[in-house]
């Protein structure tokens, strides 16, 4: 999926010290790959691999060839490369553009970028936000909480109580990273979950109100982020022969194209949720270091059974 500069700016102004010199009018022109391209060689004149579709950042060395060529070669070797129709300039270390720069970007309508960060540091950051601007993005209903590095997100009707099990859960010193509504976007072969920025760090609470979370309990009571592990879907209790008794038949649920463990849990008078929600993270914690014990008990009752019935 392609983005444009404007998105790239609109992201990246404070986190990539990044400031647009010329080409307000020219911010709707896509970026589209992801990888960054520094043109050393092709301001050589060397064409044949150059990545015209990326983002062509000059640091110290390109800076340093160009002076080193006259203002002729300087402006054919630039020309070259902008009658290939790169996207934009960025010029690292907040140095001010050449002329020949600053002439060539306006004549063909390419925008040029400066930053204050070095070009390495610059190169990496800007290709991080890349990715996490293009990744597969979903808003889904439902409160996510990070329990002993588990990450959880509860959902369910509205008014069965996800939040007052999630304040319940982050009273016991567990993580809040969003509540109600929550971001997500995969990276590689994982989902990451976070908050809109308007509503981090907040809860909603029937007849209390709106609260600030790290307010009541510090700031190890929130995370900005966390990896999403499982899903559990609170729901009205309606008949036991319709609930989970063992545990040996799991349910996947699929967010973003990424398959998670689904667990169903009754919500009824008397239960305590957040004490429940908090066993099935942790166990589910215990599976991944080997330890199943729903499996476990099976192979126990069927041991038995076949002694017994070898006898």
């Amino acid at each position: 999926m392609a983005i444009t500069l404007k998105e790239l700016l609109d992201n990246g102004a404070e986190r990539l010290s990044l400031e647009l010199v010329w080409g307000e009018g020219r911010l709707d022109r896509p970026i589209e790959e992801k990888a960054i391209n520094r043109p050393g060689l092709a301001l050589t004149g060397f064409f044949q691999y150059f990545a015209q579709r990326r983002l062509q950042v000059f640091g110290l060395a390109e800076f340093t060839y160009l002076k080193s060529l006259s203002t002729e070669d300087r402006a054919v070797r630039l020309r070259e490369m902008f009658e290939k129709n790169v996207p934009a300039v960025i010029i690292s270390r907040n140095r001010n553009p050449l002329p020949e720069l600053r002439a060539l970007a306006e004549e063909y309508g390419t925008p040029l970028f400066r930053t204050a960060m070095i070009t390495s540091h610059f190169v990496n950051e800007c290709t991080l936000l890349l990715e996490e601007l293009t990744a597969p993005h979903d808003r889904i209903q439902g409160t996510m909480l990070e329990i002993m590095g588990i990450g959880v997100l509860l959902q369910g009707q509205a008014g069965i109580g996800k939040s007052e099990t999630a304040l319940s859960l982050i009273g016991r010193g567990y993580s809040l990273v969003a509540d109600d509504v929550t971001e997500m976007v995969r990276t590689g072969g994982r989902v990451m979950a976070f908050a809109h920025e308007l509503t981090r760090y907040h809860m909603e609470i029937r007849g209390v109100g709106i609260v600030h979370v790290p307010s009541l309990f510090g700031v190890s009571a929130i995370r900005r982020d966390a990896m999403l592990d499982m899903v559990v879907n609170l729901h009205p209790y309606k008949n036991d022969a319709d609930e989970e008794r063992t545990g040996l038949e799991p349910t996947e649920i699929e967010i973003l194209g990424v398959k998670f463990p689904y667990f169903s849990l009754p919500v009824s008078s008397g239960r305590d949720m957040a004490n429940i929600v908090e066993a099935v993270a942790l166990n589910y914690k215990l599976k991944l270091l080997g330890h199943d014990a729903a499996k476990e008990l099976d192979e126990k009752l069927i041991g038995n059974f076949l002694r017994k019935a070898a006898k």
